[in-house]
């Protein structure tokens, strides 16, 4: 095992978070997180000894119940009740990648000594996270304000021993996790349920899995897209920097150089062409992927923020003395975000099927639907309606939700985010987007074996040898369903520097 991560209040990057997860790096809290969380309970501890008034979610109900009152001998089932009872989460289960950044966000978050938490309660969630014990947790029930509740609740029922969890292969309940470990069950002090409850990391932890997944399809539609144009023998001037730098958007910029770079020394690209343009899939690369880029960069700063925030409520500062309910809960930044994600991913999925049609169509040189013979064979005529069905539901799945509010807890709770949906619906697009990228894949190295004895440029040539290693062209019909699943795993096995 690697070097443990240190969770501190040292900013947090997406590009960290990938390397903590695909290292397996165990985390630990620094000595100024333990500080900050231990200092920030005992503050709490007395203040409730000397209290006169109520301070919401630590002596009082929850939500609309935020009048009534809660005894000081009851405050510790106050949110042992707090949690059981908002575990109402169904559906299916959260993937349990997703789930162990749900973990690491939520120490985290804890981590700034704003949260009024035991020290305990954080380590045991290390311990969880460390142990590769997951949490079993439902994809909905979130409304993303007042937190992502619901599956926060079944984020923390297994420190209470109850609730079930995700270990060594087996789904199993928690006491009984607990009792193999020889861990007590945590015991919840005043506001500590509130504290796990309250927060954003269903939707920041979807947020960061998809964005980490997106950043690196984003390449890989441009590298596709590069194979594409090659076998369609398409031009390179739609690429001259020349017209991105009187329209200087940068991901248009980044993308138009990104082609060039991945054509150098194309003798297919260098041929003479016999037609004067291109169809706008092949034409307006840059404009097209270079416009997602911003907005996935754009994203990106959102969720940054997001994960380097305190998320739950109320908010506690032992510097100014004061105890403040506010709204940090609130998704309305992620859902926001998470739509205009949707959206571009779909847009990349919408251009690929398109450059996927074109390729089929008999055009330029290349035999119908790519491949010899074709009316006894269908060759990749099918790959298209595929590819085109799943664009098709990624245009419905692009419906934004955060234009969607239901209002709840007796009015109290009057506007929320949606922004689990958002997250949940953003995943569901980007499998898409890999899934039509894979297609356009499987077309493209296919149109290009129609250019020899021409060759691409080294670096294209190098892709699509290691691709011919899982997927051999086609030369008469056959089930072409695991060619497009072994596609999908080829780029999904594809290493890139996401920091580059």
């Amino acid at each position: 095992m690697e070097h443990s991560h240190y969770i501190s209040s040292e900013v947090l990057q997406l590009e960290t978070l990938q390397d903590i997860i695909s290292q397996h790096k165990p985390i630990a809290l620094s000595e100024e997180a333990k500080i900050n969380i231990q200092k920030c309970r005992e503050y709490l501890d007395k203040k409730m000894a000397s209290h006169d008034k109520p301070i919401y979610g630590v002596n009082t109900g929850f939500g609309s119940l935020c009048n009534v009152i809660i005894s000081d001998e009851n405050l510790s089932q106050l949110q042992e009740n707090l949690v059981k009872s908002h575990a109402c989460g169904t559906g299916d289960e959260v993937p349990q990648e997703i789930v162990k950044i749900m973990l690491l966000l939520k120490i985290q978050s804890l981590s700034y000594g704003n949260s009024g938490v035991q020290l305990q309660t954080v380590e045991r969630l290390v311990d969880f996270y460390n142990n590769d014990i997951l949490p079993v947790i439902y994809t909905q029930g979130s409304l993303g304000a007042s937190g992502d509740l619901a599956p926060l609740a079944h984020l923390s029922l297994p420190l209470l021993g109850e609730g079930e969890v995700n270990y060594e292969g087996f789904r199993q309940p928690a006491k009984k996790l607990l009792d193999k470990m020889g861990w007590k069950p945590i015991v919840l002090q005043s506001k500590e349920g509130l504290a796990l409850l309250n927060g954003t990391q269903f939707m920041s932890s979807y947020g960061s899995y998809i964005l980490l997944k997106a950043m690196k399809f984003s390449y890989l539609a441009d590298v596709i897209s590069a194979i594409s144009l090659e076998g369609f023998d398409g031009r390179i001037e739609p690429f001259n920097e020349l017209i991105h730098y009187v329209r200087p958007h940068k991901g248009q910029i980044v993308t138009a150089k990104r082609m060039t770079d991945l054509l150098e020394d194309s003798q297919i690209i260098a041929q003479e062409k016999q037609h004067v343009q291109d169809p706008y899939s092949f034409r307006c690369i840059p404009q097209v992927h270079g416009a997602s880029k911003d907005a996935i960069d754009y994203v990106k700063k959102v969720f940054k923020t997001e994960i380097n925030s305190v998320t739950d409520n109320p908010n506690i500062f032992v510097g100014e003395d004061v105890i403040i309910s506010g709204g940090n809960f609130h998704g309305q930044p992620l859902a926001l975000a998470l739509d205009f994600l949707a959206i571009a991913l779909s847009e990349l999925g919408s251009i690929s099927e398109r450059r996927t049609y074109q390729l089929i169509s008999g055009l330029r040189g290349l035999p119908a639907f790519l491949v010899d013979n074709p009316g006894l064979n269908s060759g990749f005529m099918i790959p298209q309606y595929t590819a085109a069905s799943i664009a098709s539901q990624n245009k419905q799945l692009a419906t934004p939700a955060s234009i969607d509010s239901i209002v709840s807890s007796n009015g109290q709770e009057d506007h929320v985010s949606m922004g689990a949906n958002a997250a949940t619906k953003c995943l569901k697009i980007m499998e898409n987007l890999e899934r039509i990228l894979a297609i356009e894949l499987m077309n493209a190295s296919q149109a290009i074996e129609f250019r020899r004895p021409l060759q691409s440029s080294a670096f294209i040539e190098m892709f699509l040898k290691s691709y011919r290693e899982e997927v051999p062209f086609v030369k008469e019909d056959r089930i072409l369903h695991y060619d497009i699943e072994k596609s999908v795993a080829f780029l999904n096995s594809f290493l890139i520097d996401l920091e580059e």
